[in-house]
Formats: structure tokens, C-alpha cells, sequence
């Protein structure tokens, strides 16, 4: 299976350099990502990534966790915390940068296990690919919560893509499946990966976790339309 993420992780960690991820979408093209972005320190985090990793209590599961930044912090700090990312490269780099709690899996089939914090940052709710599948992204880290748990997921509004001089709002009336679903091819090198990913705004965010039984809270805004939330 190509994994240009696990590769453009590994190579990086290994030789300590890498060529850029190149992204393309459905509404951008040939943008760069440096692979070093994913093994950013406490002191090149991002606000809301901060006031994220601020917020975690208890027994924490970090999912998407890629070269495992915000695991080595939390784990820095004491506490319990697991890491889980489905590429195997991805996750054999992780455990060389000494995380003691590795899981190599896709999200929806982890289960049996419950969590006083669920993290999901770097546009957490992409996991869900569309706004259907949010819902049942929802509904399964539901699953996976304590009685007072917690998830911390951001994304953003990225409506702004969208909206004309005037204001106004250009919308694909042959496509009219919401904005914020986007589609991504990834390429590193030879290896290229096409996936779904998601973009929400928060309003949508909260009225998806009121239908699965969760509450919604806006806790942190960025200065480009993105946000923290935090789902009780």
C-alpha cells in the first residue's frame, strides 16, 4: 500500500532530511508540506495545538498521531499516553523517538479501551472524510470515552474559499455536497495517496455531536478561520 506520509516520516527520521510533500485538492494544487512540520517542537506548535495539549487530563489517546509530536510532549509531561496511527512506518519511527505506547491501527477498528482524553489535532475532523462520517467518527470515539471524557479536535472554516468580492458565496450547484469536503491526493517522491478530508465549520461541528448525545464547546480560535473544540 503507498504511504507517502510514512515514507517522507521515515526518511526524514532516518537522514534527517526529505523531500517536500507535495498536496494536491480539488481546490488547490502543488502545494508544498516540509516533512519537518511533523516533528515540530512545543516551541513551533501552533495556539490552538497548545491550548489543546493544555487541556488533557487522565489517560490520553492520541489518534493520527503521525511522527508523534504531541505524544513525546505529553509524554514529557507524565502523562499515560498512547499513540495511534495506522502506517507502519509512521509508527516504527514513533517508537525509535522512544513513545512507550504505540498502536499501529485505523481508528474505527480500535475498540475495548476507554480514554479521559481523545486528541485529534492537525484538522482532527479530516479523519471523517465527509460530514456523514463525521458523525460516525463521533459516534465511535464516543465508544472509546470515559464517564468525564473528553475530545479535543480542531479544524477549519474554510468557507472563505468560497465567498466573492461582494460577500457573497460561490456555490457548485452540480455539486452540492458541503464545502468542506475536500478531496487530496498526497505525493512523496514515487508514492502518491488519494483520500477524502474534512473541513467543518463549528457550527456544524456542534450540531453533529448534539445528534450522536455529545456537547460541543468552542475553546480557541486561530487567526486563519481555524478552531479548538472540546466534545464532552
Amino acid at each position: 500500500m503507498s504511504d507517502p506520509f510514512g515514507q517522507a516520516i521515515h526518511d526524514y527520521h532516518s537522514k534527517g532530511k526529505a523531500a517536500d510533500l507535495i498536496v494536491n485538492s480539488n481546490y488547490t494544487e502543488d502545494e508544498q508540506m516540509p516533512v519537518s512540520y511533523l516533528f515540530r517542537t512545543e516551541n513551533e506548535m501552533p495556539k490552538i495545538e497548545m491550548k489543546a495539549l493544555k487541556l488533557c487530563r487522565g489517560k490520553v489517546l492520541d489518534v493520527g498521531a503521525a511522527a508523534g509530536c504531541h505524544s513525546i510532549y505529553l509524554q514529557k509531561k507524565g502523562f499515560n499516553i498512547t499513540a495511534l496511527e495506522k502506517s507502519e512506518l509512521a509508527v516504527e519511527v514513533m517508537r525509535n523517538r522512544g513513545i512507550k505506547n504505540v498502536i499501529c491501527a485505523d481508528i474505527y477498528s480500535f475498540s475495548d479501551k476507554k480514554y479521559d482524553t481523545i486528541l485529534l489535532l492537525m484538522n482532527g475532523t479530516g479523519i471523517g472524510e465527509t460530514i456523514e462520517g463525521l458523525k460516525k467518527l463521533l459516534l465511535h470515539l464516543k465508544s472509546l470515552l470515559t464517564e468525564t471524557g473528553q475530545i479535543l479536535i480542531d479544524s477549519s472554516d474554510i468557507k472563505y474559499l468560497f465567498e466573492e468580492e461582494d460577500g457573497s458565496l460561490w456555490i457548485d450547484l452540480a455539486n452540492p455536497k458541503y464545502y468542506g469536503e475536500m478531496e487530496y491526493e498526497v505525493t512523496y517522491k514515487k508514492s502518491s495517496s488519494k483520500f477524502n478530508w474534512l473541513f467543518v465549520d463549528f457550527d456544524s461541528l456542534k450540531k453533529i455531536a448534539d445528534e450522536v448525545g455529545l456537547i460541543c464547546k468552542l475553546v480557541e480560535e486561530g487567526g486563519h478561520f481555524e478552531y479548538l473544540a472540546q466534545i464532552q
